[in-house]
């Protein structure tokens, strides 16, 4: 398992990529136009009533949540908030810091390429999520197996594989496709287009979510050789080398939010997937960015639908 990068070894990655490329040390700002980033906790919950969650956050810290009378919440499937069992682990999106107005419980995404597949009504399916994230078992209920199967036609060893699900009893099960399944096997990656030019300042595809362990991002594209890259791998869209520590303003393009994110991890896997999101309006194809769930969140996105139109840069 990798060890979770401490945000002052992130800091400092940022200051001496800065120096080196000749960037401003300052991290970009989001468009002055747009509306900010939403609030988020992260944490287990202790009790759930009607009217309240109380939590233990990330830092150890008890926080009291008011439920909104509006209030969602996803465990596998739509569930009442006061219904969420103690010791899940959610990441809420809150409006004043103290109303919970969606919470998502246990969520997991299972991306990487299919190793094996076995059973007869529940299936298990290895896959690879890389050389940073390593080899992971995916149970699929009988009761998904349709739907997995209308977007992943092809459940054969050597095929991409991206799912959502939840983390139940320490078995991560597979409940809803975050995307349709690219036609092409993994090691048969279509080449990005030809560039004319300098590289755009900013950058449009997709932008997905990950439950890595570091609060940031994860960049397809990094130039270090100590980041567990697949070099060999070469992303959809083309984009920039950058740094592990870099800072990234990523837009969702159909909420009209930014924020400034931080480098945390490797996207090689990202960059294998040269899909589009379809969840306003149609992205230009290929992933530019995996957000951790929790800046995802705080982006606008829905956990449940995998991906938003996006814009990333360096400002």
């Amino acid at each position: 398992m990798r060890v979770p990068l401490p945000h002052a070894r992130v800091e400092r990655r940022h200051l001496l990529s800065a120096a080196a490329l000749g960037r401003t040390a300052q991290p970009p700002q989001p468009a002055e136009d747009d509306d900010p980033a939403l609030d988020a906790i992260s944490g287990r919950i202790f009790d759930a009533t009607p009217h309240l969650l109380v939590i233990e956050d990330d830092r150890g810290q008890e926080e009291r949540l008011v439920i909104a009378p509006w209030a969602t919440a996803w465990r596998g499937g739509p569930i009442p908030p006061d219904r969420l069992p103690a010791g899940s682990r959610v990441i809420i999106r809150t409006r004043s810091g103290r109303v919970a107005d969606c919470v998502w419980a246990d969520m997991t995404r299972m991306t990487g390429i299919i190793l094996d597949v076995s059973g007869r009504r529940d299936l298990t399916v290895e896959i690879d999520s890389g050389p940073h994230r390593g080899r992971r078992s995916v149970v699929i209920p009988y009761q998904s197996t349709g739907r997995l199967l209308v977007r992943h036609p092809k459940l054969e060893p050597g095929y991409l594989f991206d799912a959502i699900g939840t983390v139940q009893d320490g078995a991560a099960l597979a409940q809803v496709p975050a995307t349709s399944q690219p036609p092409h096997r993994a090691n048969a990656v279509p080449a990005p287009p030809p560039a004319f030019g300098r590289t755009p300042s900013r950058i449009s595809g997709t932008a997905v979510w990950s439950d890595h362990a570091d609060d940031g991002a994860a960049y397809p594209m990094l130039e270090s050789s100590d980041t567990g890259c697949d070099q060999g791998v070469v992303p959809g869209v083309r984009l920039p080398y950058l740094s592990l520590g870099s800072m990234l303003v990523v837009r969702n393009v159909c909420g009209r939010r930014s924020a400034a994110v931080p480098i945390v991890a490797c996207g090689c896997m990202a960059a294998r997937f040269h899909d589009r999101c379809v969840n306003c309006e149609t992205s230009p194809r290929g992933r530019i960015v995996e957000l951790s769930a929790l800046s995802y969140v705080r982006l606008g996105g829905d956990l449940t639908k995998g991906c938003f139109n996006a814009q990333v840069g360096l400002r």
